[in-house]
């Protein structure tokens, strides 16, 4: 996922602000009722000048008809409307935002779903970080571009309009001439908005990979302390902090010249009609009371204008949200239900790879190459084979986490792409080298497995798996807490837990990555146990580095680059004496010494 450096358009704006619109539609009444108190809080700062006007104007032209009474009146009329000003305020920045962040809700919910569904590729390709940056910091920024943007863009052409109407009443050159420079404000601001977009779209790539060298660095913790490599770690994180902070410097200088041009076109159009104003007063074009509010109109308006330009901020950061929100909603999910698929049920375990071959996105040489394998419901088979050969590619094909660019892999004699992701996965039970334990206790860890599960059932599936007796010896048994990613537990205690997870599923077939490769001696044994008693009547595939744990399997496939070299059970394969032969008796010296 990488930054996009390329500058928006006016249509490529558009487009985005176009995918973003479905998420408005449910909010529409809350968001006509948010522009229809837009619109009251309008009405104090363009009924106030005239107020002043008319008091002016009845004090220098007519003071003994301006009363008291009069005052007292106007004045109250303009308390009573700051009171209604007041209420809609309110609850503009309270129901307001309340929209906008259902709006952040509703696009993460989306966003997360739709990550749910991406392929393992995806994952392959992309930090976590950049996805953590994508899912929380920039949806916040697009719950102030949802809330105001409509807001802002509202409040400002009504300003904008009737101050026209009202100014051109009052004197039609002066009118022109103040309008024809704000065109000019919003061209030359304009000219540092592009790059502040640019810098707000480079700060949001190098907050995700911020992001991704802390979640590495911490997830790799112990790793890091074992080599003493915190200074190394520190140095990592420094440069890309650093990094950080260049394109926020960056950043900050093109805000600075935006909001700067702001200020100084404020002064410009001030003293335009206070010099031009003047001169026309002199000739007596506009009465002293139309200068005033002249002035005070020019003031509501440069307010406007500028609340509208300096929401351009607001804008590209929202902007910049939408667009990397869709950089990922746009990854296509390459695997899907099929038109027609329908739920696998009543499974018997027969599996079928009929000229199978895969190659990963990449563009790399295939790593399976027109493979064909029968396997009889209930059979054990064991995949050894050099590292790169393609053993875990050709378990992940079962469940569809990869699709093969070419053949069929049949289920009880049905193409799996006949059947719906979610029955076939439920289906198959994965037992992989690399356990992953959710934060929370080992209970919610087993049951994970079919959830829902009772208490019972999940006791009986650690019953099975042989870790009742240690999950009972815990501190508080089946609730204790097993840590970030079970740290609290040893690597034996893990693989039993996901073990029992498996036997809570009770799935047909099943898939042992090297399921006991990484650990000890005595905990190997104890988790061999487990996973015999598991494949009992299922369809098991075994990838295995520890050659003694699959002796005996049904059939045994030899797998390299060049595709399944051999076949055959233990015995007919080191009878053979040939690459089964060699790996097994290389296994032996290496176990001996």
């Amino acid at each position: 996922m990488q930054q996009t450096a390329q500058r928006h358009t006016a249509g490529e704006n558009l487009r985005l602000f176009r995918r973003f619109m479905p998420y408005f539609k449910p909010r529409l009444p809350v968001l006509l009722l948010d522009l229809f108190c837009a619109s009251l809080t309008t009405v104090c700062d363009l009924v106030l000048p005239l107020i002043v006007r008319y008091i002016t104007s009845m004090g220098t032209t007519n003071l003994a008809a301006l009363t008291i009474s009069t005052v007292v009146k106007l004045s109250l009329l303009y308390v009573l409307l700051r009171v209604v000003d007041t209420a809609a305020n309110y609850f503009m920045q309270s129901v307001g935002h309340v929209m906008g962040t259902h709006i952040e809700t509703d696009m993460r919910r989306d966003l997360f779903a739709h990550l749910q569904e991406l392929p393992h590729a995806y994952y392959s390709n992309t930090k976590i970080g950049q996805i953590m940056s994508r899912i929380t910091s920039d949806l916040f920024d697009i719950t102030e571009f949802a809330h105001h943007f409509p807001e802002e863009l509202f409040i400002t052409s009504i300003k904008v309009v009737i101050a026209f109407v009202i100014l051109c009443g009052m004197n039609i050159p002066l009118t022109l001439i103040i309008f024809a420079s704000l065109p000019l404000m919003v061209l030359c601001s304009n000219h540092f908005a592009k790059p502040m977009q640019r810098s707000f779209r480079a700060s949001r790539h190098q907050l995700g990979e911020i992001n991704a060298r802390v979640e590495d660095s911490l997830s790799g913790i112990r790793v890091v302390k074992s080599f003493a490599n915190e200074e190394l770690e520190k140095e990592k994180f420094a440069e890309g902090n650093h990094a950080f902070l260049d394109v926020k410097k960056h950043m900050y200088h093109n805000m600075a010249g935006f909001h700067s041009v702001t200020r100084m076109f404020d002064g410009i159009m001030y003293i335009l009609v206070v010099c031009i104003g003047a001169i026309f007063m002199i000739k007596g074009r506009i009465t002293a009371a139309d200068l005033v509010a002249y002035l005070l109109y020019v003031t509501t308006l440069l307010a406007s204008v500028r609340r509208m330009v300096e929401f351009t901020e607001i804008f590209q950061r929202g902007i910049t949200g939408i667009e990397r929100f869709t950089e990922v909603m746009d990854v296509p999910v390459d695997i899907h239900d099929e038109p027609g698929a329908v739920a696998l049920e009543n499974v018997k375990g027969e599996l079928e790879f009929d000229d199978v071959s895969f190659a990963y996105s990449d563009g790399g040489a295939d790593v399976l190459s027109h493979i064909s394998l029968h396997v009889a419901p209930g059979q054990s088979v064991a995949l050894v084979g050099p590292s790169g050969g393609g053993k875990t590619t050709l378990c992940n094909l079962i469940p569809r986490f990869y699709e093969p660019q070419s053949g069929v892999i049949r289920i009880d004699g049905t193409d799996i792409r006949r059947f719906t992701l979610k029955s076939l996965r439920q289906q198959i039970g994965m037992v992989q080298q690399d356990v992953y334990l959710f934060s929370g206790t080992v209970l919610s860890n087993i049951e994970y497995g079919r959830p829902g599960a009772s208490r019972d059932e999940v006791v009986r599936a650690a019953k099975l798996a042989g870790a009742h007796d240690f999950i009972s010896q815990l501190e508080e048994g089946y609730d204790t807490y097993v840590g970030e990613h079970g740290v609290k537990l040893s690597g034996g205690q893990k693989q039993r837990i996901s073990i029992a997870r498996v036997f809570l599923k009770n799935p047909p077939i099943l898939v042992l990555d090297e399921a006991t490769s990484a650990l000890d001696n005595e905990s190997e044994h104890l988790v061999q146990k487990s996973l015999e008693s598991l494949m009992k009547g299922r369809t098991t595939f075994t990838i295995a580095h520890r050659l003694t744990t699959i002796r005996g399997a049904n059939t045994i496939l030899v797998l390299t680059g060049e595709g399944i070299v051999e076949q055959g059970s233990h015995d007919e394969l080191m009878a053979k004496q040939g690459v089964y032969y060699n790996l097994y008796r290389m296994y032996q010296e290496k176990e001996a010494e």
